[in-house]
């Protein structure tokens, strides 16, 4: 297929690489020339701007958002409504809002412009990996995309369906999901999101627990030195907590195991807020994810070895920095 690609940053532009090597054609443009000239010296067809874009795609177009989430996507939709026609679709892989997606579809629904949210998972890692994509939309525009989502996702990975799934028709399996209407893809992928907060905070807290076994408070027969990063290292193999995100933290402390390079200055980006929101307006207790997005608020104030882990993972993940010392 053929697909505009707007916005060329750290996943933008490795969606982009995944795409071509699939077979893709692609259309690129980003505010760095920088940026689209590099993709068009790997193959892609570079363009200078959305209008520019949207001049080089054949009808029906598909024009994928991956912009940061707020203004600068609500921007770029509203201008893409403006220049495409009816039947184009436009895809929103940022981390957009739910009920922004709402929103946006309902006011494309007239010309009729199809809105597309995708709420993608992968960080940095996604151009070898391939991108977990939680989708929502219209039944038909979701479809005619299918080979784009199907190239960006991990595919089987080596993964076998789950035992009982015998019989279900759906693509979960294969590392992509036409979740709802609009905004259930981004809805999931908050959720997601604000999940994976849990999951950071608790193999944080659990590290920071070992790191302190040897302190001069304890008792001299119950302290311990433990190398971090060795148990990391073990706990990947046959352990219940095994994970992506315990894998990325094998590497943060092998790479430094005191994590000096990191202050714990942990950012959240909005999913985790969202997740807490929606948690509140369905009445639904969340005890863990509430404390784990309190954590990132105090970690701004004072920063312990959790909180570094915290970052380190967050780079690992998708090459998030920390903000400058002051």
């Amino acid at each position: 297929m053929q697909l505009g690609m707007i916005g060329l940053g750290r996943m933008g532009s490795n969606m982009v690489r995944r795409l071509m090597k699939g077979g893709h054609e692609c259309v690129v443009t980003d505010l760095s020339a920088d940026a689209v000239a590099a993709l068009a010296k790997e193959g892609a067809t570079g363009a200078q701007s959305l209008k520019d874009l949207v001049a080089a795609l054949r009808p029906p177009r598909a024009v994928w958002v991956m912009v940061p989430a707020g203004n600068a996507t609500e921007q770029t939709v509203t201008t893409l409504g403006d220049l495409l026609q009816a039947g184009d679709t436009i895809v929103d892989g940022g981390n957009s809002w739910f009920k922004d997606d709402v929103r946006r579809a309902k006011l494309l629904a007239p010309k009729p412009v199809h809105y597309v949210d995708a709420g993608t998972s992968g960080g940095v890692w996604g151009a070898e990996r391939g991108y977990c994509l939680m989708v929502g939309g219209p039944d038909d525009a979701v479809k005619r995309l299918d080979p784009i989502f199907e190239t960006l996702a991990p595919g089987e990975a080596g993964i076998a369906p789950s035992r009982g799934r015998e019989g279900r028709k759906s693509t979960a399996h294969r590392g992509y999901l036409h979740c709802g209407p609009s905004g259930a893809g981004h809805f999931v992928k908050m959720i997601h999101n604000g999940i994976e907060y849990g999951l950071m905070q608790a193999l944080a807290e659990g590290f920071d627990i070992m790191r302190h076994a040897g302190d001069a408070a304890l008792p001299a027969d119950q302290r311990y030195q433990f190398d971090l990063a060795d148990i990391a290292e073990l706990w990947r193999r046959g352990s219940v907590v095994s994970s992506w995100l315990l894998d990325l933290t094998a590497i943060a402390l092998a790479e430094d195991p005191a994590l000096d390079g990191f202050t714990g200055f942990v950012q959240d980006s909005g999913e985790g807020r969202w997740t807490l929101l929606a948690a509140i307006e369905e009445a639904v207790p969340a005890e863990v994810l509430s404390a784990s997005l309190y954590a990132r608020f105090r970690s701004r104030q004072e920063h312990t070895f959790a909180e570094k882990l915290l970052s380190a993972m967050r780079k690992q993940f998708g090459g998030h920095v920390e903000p400058p010392k002051k």
